[in-house]
């Protein structure tokens, strides 16, 4: 999940083709739905990300009062009107009509904490729980950026790889070689520095054990000399989401497959070629481009069918792009690494969204 950022943004508006009155609001490559001439081309607004909580006098003033997604009608979710992807809200609220928006807009200005509004924190499943224990060695993973959103992560041209993102739940283990202590966690509780005590029920030691990861992990250090070593892969499967990629559920059939690794060496971590590090160690997601960075091609492959079982079950969810040669990125101020995904799974009935 990306971070929460509310800001002004300069607008580019486009015609609306199925409604008259209606436009598109571009912001990045998103586009908003909004009314017709209630904004112009270089104007600014506020946008309002997905998987934004509103408060319910901000629903109220928007006039989206029950239009939200959630149990409570407060989750701004990707919707398609007249048949228009509409993803996120632009709006002008009145909390901050004394605010110069495009002095804000330059400025990057985060309006979040002023609306009252928060990020969306997915339920967790009784499987997905557990008892926690402090793991200050614990390698995290990252919050990825949407590059539609951040389209200026990448250059056009750059060699980068494009592998399938998957709809599972995310599983760190972290090996410290000394002691040989296996730290395993989920990304909500490892971004707090948080690892599950091992209990059997639990989706992501299941995971870990069936699939062998902590063994992997220590060969990979003890070939590359390392202290630590992160592996991060998701866990998929009949109970975990509502895509499940063939995979029933039971422990040896729980679907599996690492998406990064981390090593610290010499007392630097490492951000590392799964592909080169893990290959025959463990399951991988698939590989689904390597070459020049071109935002089209990039949009093109995040949609479509599953490639994990093979036969093309379901939707794809989208795909995580980096470059081949891990860099900074000044976009993200971290790694340069991305995700995009497909308006079919943005858009589908009945999905689930655990962390």
């Amino acid at each position: 999940m990306s971070t929460l950022r509310v800001t002004a943004e300069v607008l580019t508006v486009h015609e609306h083709p199925n409604a008259d009155a209606l436009e598109l609001a571009q912001v990045g490559l998103y586009r908003a739905v909004v009314a017709k001439g209630a904004y112009r081309t270089g104007e600014a607004a506020v946008y309002i990300p997905e998987q934004s909580v509103l408060p319910a006098g901000l629903i109220e003033e928007l006039g989206l009062t029950g239009r939200l997604a959630g149990s409570k009608a407060d989750r701004v979710k990707a919707v398609r009107l007249r048949g228009e992807l509409s993803q996120g809200i632009v709006c002008r609220p009145k909390a901050l009509a004394d605010v110069d928006l495009v002095r804000s807009a330059a400025e990057g200005t985060d309006f979040a904490e002023a609306l009252g509004i928060t990020k969306w924190v997915p339920p967790i499943p009784p499987t997905m729980s557990g008892e926690v224990e402090s793991a200050p060695d614990l390698l995290p993973w990252v919050d990825i950026e949407n590059i539609q959103r951040y389209p200026g992560i990448f250059t056009p041209g750059e060699p980068v790889v494009l592998t399938e993102k998957l709809h599972g739940s995310a599983c760190l283990l972290t090996y410290v070689a000394d002691g040989e202590r296996v730290y395993v966690s989920s990304k909500g509780f490892g971004a707090k520095s948080l690892a599950l005590k091992e209990e059997p029920r639990n989706l992501y030691w299941r995971a870990v054990r069936g699939h062998g990861v902590a063994e992997a992990a220590a060969r990979i250090a003890e070939r590359l000399g390392a202290r630590r070593v992160g592996i991060f892969g998701e866990v998929f499967g009949a109970g975990v989401q509502d895509l499940n990629y063939g995979a029933d559920g039971r422990r040896a059939t729980l679907g599996y497959a690492a998406f990064d690794v981390s090593a610290e060496i010499d007392g630097q971590v490492r951000w590392l070629d799964p592909a080169e590090v893990l290959e025959g160690e463990l399951p991988l997601v698939p590989r689904l481009f390597e070459g020049a960075f071109d935002i089209e091609r990039v949009l093109e492959v995040a949609t479509g069918r599953e490639t994990v079982s093979g036969r093309e079950l379901h939707l794809r969810e989208g795909v995580v792009i980096r470059p081949v040669v891990e860099r900074y990125s000044a976009v993200t101020g971290g790694r340069a690494i991305a995700k995009a995904v497909s308006p079919a799974y943005l858009t589908r009935k009945g999905g689930t969204e655990y962390e």
